[in-house]
């Protein structure tokens, strides 16, 4: 070998061995970056164009399968945490059985009161009792159908918000494959365009999963688990409108509610399945229609019982009774929303310049009549304790008293979060475990550091090289 030959393997050598070193550093530098992928020297002999070492380019390792695990995990913890966020909310609005502002407590307590007035009719403060616990039990019901009301309206929201989101990583995407594949050309390295387009994907596939599948020139095409398109060469436009708030009456079906598009066309749930978006779909267009239900049922009991005939002999055909529909009777049309408008018959609330004594005398007296009475008080704590069949399906056909319907509602709530919480726990030990194994498969601090231990070595020796062949060049010139 001529001490050119020698000189120019050894100064390919430095290249070879500075490109490596600044890898190393890099890999070392981004461990705990999110999307970040360890990176790799390739080398090849560069026999076929001269002595030395060439640099084929840089290797990007990902292992597509343990990146697919971790975004499966990733959507199915996002899924579970907004559904079980809803689920333990709802069940708050409702209270648990020990809860002294439960609805089956301040149930309970209405009850209660009935029962003591009717061993003391004559007690104005008795009868005020028990308007004042009628009165706490219907703004109960309306406050947990408010609430839930409020909660089905931020799912809408998120949804619109997640839809703009998608679009906008969408079109990103799509900006990226362009540059990778436009450096490609050029011979450039696109590990770090690739790192940010990674990123873009996490963010996109905790929204809605997706898969993700290689194209020439470096690019990607991303589809969900439903096949539905979202990018492929260009990316797809997604279409949602908000409804800005909701009513309990306001559905999908019905036109009330925007369903969500893809390039114009609308596109079931299915499509999405998974991931955050498709947990706000069903909380808005499900799980609180479902709960609505439930809290329409318990009102529409509490209103219905008291409108029994024979119940109130002082009460006239189509009065309203205790508990009324924004002051009217119970409308069956009207049967939706009923939990936000069930209110106390304004008749018998003294804060409203009603008179406590009707309970005892009935709604329709026309004078306070005995004040011992206690006959009607009777029949109305008597009627909450009957055993009737409910209207609606919600809770079973059975027959069933008041605070059995107010308990079954409760004990759903509570079943509900439970299983929200326990399916949120899986998800969230599952996404710990995939996490770890991408971890595992990423950057190894202890084998960057030997790495860079042989990097140093051949550093020094390449050097060492040069070193040797200008002592020989000095020789040979002093000959």
């Amino acid at each position: 070998m001529s001490l050119s030959s020698a000189l120019n393997s050894a100064l390919s050598g430095l290249t070879a061995a500075s490109r490596a070193s600044g890898i190393v550093s890099d890999n070392l530098a981004n461990v705990m970056t999110p999307g970040y992928a360890r990176r790799s020297l390739e080398l090849a002999s560069a026999s076929t164009t001269g002595p030395g070492v060439k640099i084929v380019g840089v290797h990007r390792q990902s292992d597509p399968v343990v990146l697919s695990d971790r975004r499966s995990a990733d959507a199915e913890h996002g899924n579970a945490r907004v559904l079980s966020d809803f689920y333990s909310r709802f069940e708050a609005l409702i209270g648990t059985g020990t809860d002294t502002g439960s609805l089956s407590s301040r149930l309970a307590r209405f009850e209660t009161s009935l029962i003591t007035a009717t061993s003391g009719p004559e007690s104005t403060q008795r009868l005020d009792a028990v308007a004042y616990a009628a009165k706490d039990l219907a703004t109960a019901i309306n406050d947990a159908a408010e609430g839930l009301r409020t909660m089905r309206s931020q799912s809408d929201a998120a949804i619109g918000i997640q839809v703009a989101k998608l679009n906008q990583s969408l079109e990103n995407v799509q900006k990226l494959n362009t540059r990778i594949t436009s450096t490609l050309s050029s011979g450039g390295d696109v590990s770090a365009l690739q790192d940010q387009r990674q990123t873009l994907v996490d963010e996109i596939n905790t929204i809605v999963p997706v898969n993700v599948v290689e194209r020439d020139y470096g690019q990607i095409a991303l589809y969900t688990g439903g096949g539905a398109i979202l990018i492929d060469g260009s990316a797809a436009e997604l279409g949602f409108v908000a409804a800005g708030d909701t009513v309990p009456e306001m559905t999908l079906a019905g036109g009330g509610l925007s369903g969500l598009t893809i390039n114009g066309i609308d596109v079931s749930e299915r499509a999405i399945d998974g991931g955050t978006l498709a947990a706000h779909f069903k909380i808005r267009d499900e799980a609180a229609v479902t709960a609505q239900s439930e809290l329409d049922a318990l009102a529409r009991d509490l209103i219905e019982r008291f409108e029994t005939a024979g119940l109130d002999p002082t009460a006239a055909a189509g009065d309203p009774g205790l508990f009324t529909d924004s002051g009217a009777t119970f409308d069956p049309t009207r049967d939706i929303g009923l939990a936000n408008r069930i209110a106390l018959n304004d008749i018998v609330d003294p804060a409203e310049g009603g008179e406590s004594w009707r309970l005892r005398a009935g709604l329709g007296a026309a004078d306070p009549g005995e004040s011992g009475e206690a006959r009607q008080l009777r029949a109305f704590a008597d009627i909450l304790q009957a055993g009737r069949a409910t209207a609606t399906p919600v809770f079973g056909t059975g027959l069933a008293s008041a605070a059995d319907i107010a308990s079954d509602l409760t004990s759903r709530a509570a079943q509900n979060s439970d299983l929200a919480d326990g399916r949120l726990t899986f998800a969230a030990a599952n996404q710990t475990e995939m996490t770890r194994v991408e971890a595992a498969r990423g950057v190894d601090t202890d084998a960057e550091l030997q790495q860079l231990m042989i990097v140093e070595q051949a550093y020094a020796a390449n050097a060492r090289m040069i070193q040797a062949i200008d002592e020989m060049m000095e020789t040979l010139l002093r000959l």
